[in-house]
């Protein structure tokens, strides 16, 4: 991204990260009634030990000089998790790869890769990349999302998708909690690939195509590896209940794996074989 769409991304995502702090989380007193929910900046420039005016430049997507050990403060004042602080850094002081860093050839699924797909039969699983385009998947995520190979190759990007396709809003029960989980692993990486104009032009084509997009979108949630509970609604099997773990590829920080575990005391595994018994079976006669 180009420094004005930086220092863009930067302020929201740091007012964004103090709407969501009351008085009470910060230690603070209330006050007075408030027009806006959330911190004020002359709080959070409390808080972090800046000077109000500082705090608001930066807020504002100034041009200013910053220090690791300014942002360490305002991380605190923000109570940013891991993930956010990272984002937060990247942003400030473009510390995410450069241009020569950045892999344009898409990421290839090799065969032992492609056996610990083939062997994860009760769960389904999905490989992505820096993108979260789909380059990899196994049986199990076919019967239980869609068979991504009818999807043309260019199409297969996991955030569109959940947007484009009736599939998938009409499969998660919570929607809205599903795609935020995709676009929170999305934020880590814009802000890690900050010199990546791709994300920029992709996020323009999907606010523009769904108006549904940008207000997920400026949540401003972040994070590399969550692990939550979904559950689907499927139209064949009905209700299933999946552990999400996603997890970057050792040796490729490109490449995501997200892996659904069947939830245990929950009939999801037997319906899922089920599932794919009965789909594979008319294929074989």
């Amino acid at each position: 991204m180009n420094q004005p769409t930086r220092l863009k991304a930067l302020s929201s995502f740091l007012m964004a990260q103090r709407a969501k702090l009351t008085p009470e989380d910060a230690g603070l007193t209330p006050g007075t009634r408030r027009r806006t929910p959330g911190l004020r900046r002359e709080e959070v420039a409390q808080l972090a030990g800046v000077s109000p005016t500082w705090y608001t430049w930066l807020e504002q997507g100034r041009d200013i000089k910053v220090s690791a050990s300014v942002l360490e403060a305002v991380s605190g004042a923000l109570r940013l998790n891991s993930d956010e602080r990272k984002y937060l850094f990247a942003l400030a002081l473009e510390t995410g790869a450069g241009a020569s860093a950045l892999r344009e050839e898409t990421p290839r699924i090799g065969p032992p890769l492609r056996r610990i797909l083939d062997e994860l039969r009760s769960c389904p699983t999905i490989i992505s990349d820096r993108h979260c385009h789909i380059v990899g998947w196994n049986e199990a995520a076919a019967h239980v999302f869609m068979d991504f190979e009818l999807i043309p190759e260019q199409r297969r990007n996991m955030i569109a998708l959940l947007f484009e396709r009736k599939e998938f809003r009409r499969l998660a029960v919570n929607w809205e909690h599903f795609v935020g989980g995709f676009l929170a692993i999305f934020r880590a990486y814009y802000g890690q690939y900050v010199d990546d104009d791709w994300y920029d032009t992709f996020l323009r084509d999907m606010t523009a195509a769904h108006p549904d997009f940008q207000p997920l979108w400026e949540e401003s949630r972040v994070s590399a590896a969550p692990e939550v509970l979904i559950e689907f609604r499927h139209a064949k099997a009905g209700k299933m209940l999946f552990h999400l773990t996603s997890l970057q590829l050792q040796g490729n920080s490109d490449l995501r794996c997200s892996i659904y575990t069947p939830a245990p005391d929950s009939p999801t595994e037997t319906k899922l074989r089920r599932l794919m018994d009965k789909e594979v079976e008319p294929a074989a006669q």
